[in-house]
């Protein structure tokens, strides 16, 4: 069986509030569910000031 990495940019809007880093795993928890996947992380994260 082949193995293939996929690497996705998400942009997000959230509240002030809000942790992103926590939002992150969230996703990622829910691409793991959804998809089966073997793995899913959050590499990074990068605050956008507009």
């Amino acid at each position: 069986m082949s193995r293939t990495h996929l690497f996705f940019k998400v942009e997000l809007e959230h509240e002030p509030g809000e942790d992103p880093e926590r939002l992150g795993e969230e996703i990622c928890r829910r691409i793991e569910r959804v998809y089966g996947v073997r793995f899913a992380e959050l590499s990074s994260i990068t605050k956008v000031d507009k």
